[in-house]
């Protein structure tokens, strides 16, 4: 496997759109302990195979090492690091990778402009540290930034401004509100992929880019979906909002309607009834509400040769239905389901 695609790399396949990783060692012949190149900082490893990584990973580290000049995959997980002074980064302005999950970085620690002198910079991960905000502000090159598992309460407006090539940002597990961060991805037009599961978010933010192929909304407080608010998402095509507080009337009739829609998990909410949804979503979970009816209207606006729902997997199990509750007419809509969970 090529250095280029290590170790998170996203692929876009048939509209599916997977994330993997890949660690030290896991798939691309790492080896912490084996012999390291001659220009590396004496406590770490740049490996003789990948000469431009340096591995400093697990050392208790309080402090960034000097990074020689060639390296552009840098990383720095699980050390103690509290902070980033502004000229930590002078001699690798061709950076590309910056890792420092699980570290201690809070963002009154992180000097000046650090990040935005990587002119070269496509991977910026600072999960699992102690941030109160989005750092910034971050060079044109990004694309990839994961701040999940911090105590980020807001992304300030201009924090990602200007970054046209950002694809995947991850700020799950934070304490973020809707207020906090509306309209902080205005003009993020390359952007895919947004994850803004488990925050405190009790309302939907304003101002996402319709660009969005993934977006996760899951474990928040999220009581309603105001109308039309997914119109114009025209490439959308998985959304959770699981684990909130909907409600039927928090849901306007045809808000899920959505044709690019092929996943929607709507599972551990407040519903009686069935959101109307497009012919051409295949997996629908709504298991764990309080859901009693099963109108086919829900999936099919009309039955016919060639018009039926494309649902394969319906998830129910958890609700107040059974399997007398399900119309027979109920088999010509769903007619490629594979699997229909009622317990």
């Amino acid at each position: 496997m090529a250095l280029n695609s290590l170790p998170v790399f996203l692929l876009l396949i048939s509209g599916i759109f997977c994330q993997y990783d890949y660690g030290p060692g896991d798939d691309y012949g790492y080896d912490p302990f084996g012999p390291s190149s001659a220009v590396c900082a004496p406590e770490c490893n740049c490996p003789l195979s990948y000469p431009t990584a340096m591995y400093c990973d697990n050392l208790k580290l309080k402090t960034i090492p000097i990074v020689p000049s060639g390296i552009k995959y840098l990383y720095l997980r699980n050390n103690m690091i509290e902070g980033i002074e502004e000229n930590t980064f002078d001699n690798v302005t061709d950076l590309q990778w910056l890792i420092l999950d699980h570290n201690h970085l809070e963002n009154s620690k992180i000097k000046g402009r650090v990040f935005s002198k990587l002119k070269h910079l496509k991977k910026l991960h600072i999960n699992y540290n102690n941030l109160t905000e989005a750092v910034g502000p971050l060079p044109k090159t990004l694309d990839d930034l994961q701040l999940s598992h911090n105590k980020i309460t807001k992304v300030n407006p201009g924090a990602l401004e200007g970054l046209v090539n950002l694809t995947v940002i991850h700020l799950q597990n934070n304490q973020l509100k809707a207020d906090s961060i509306s309209g902080a991805f205005k003009g993020l037009n390359s952007l895919l992929y947004l994850d803004l599961s488990f925050n405190r978010l009790t309302k939907l933010p304003t101002g996402l880019p319709h660009s969005l192929l993934m977006l996760y909304f899951d474990n928040n407080q999220i009581s309603n979906v105001p109308d039309e608010y997914f119109q114009g998402f025209k490439a959308l095509q998985y959304l959770r909002l699981s684990h909130n507080k909907l409600t039927d009337s928090g849901i306007p009739g045809n808000v899920f309607n959505i044709t690019s829609l092929v996943e929607l998990d709507l599972s551990f909410n407040q519903l009686k009834s069935i959101p109307t949804v497009s012919e051409n979503l295949e997996n629908f979970y709504l298991q764990v509400n309080k859901i009693n009816k099963f109108p086919l209207s829900s999936f099919c606006k009309v039955v016919g040769p060639m018009t039926y729902s494309k649902i394969t997997h319906l998830r129910l199990d958890g609700n107040n239905l059974t399997r007398a509750d399900l119309p027979q007419e109920m088999y010509n809509c769903l007619r490629v389901a594979a699997e229909i969970s009622l317990e």
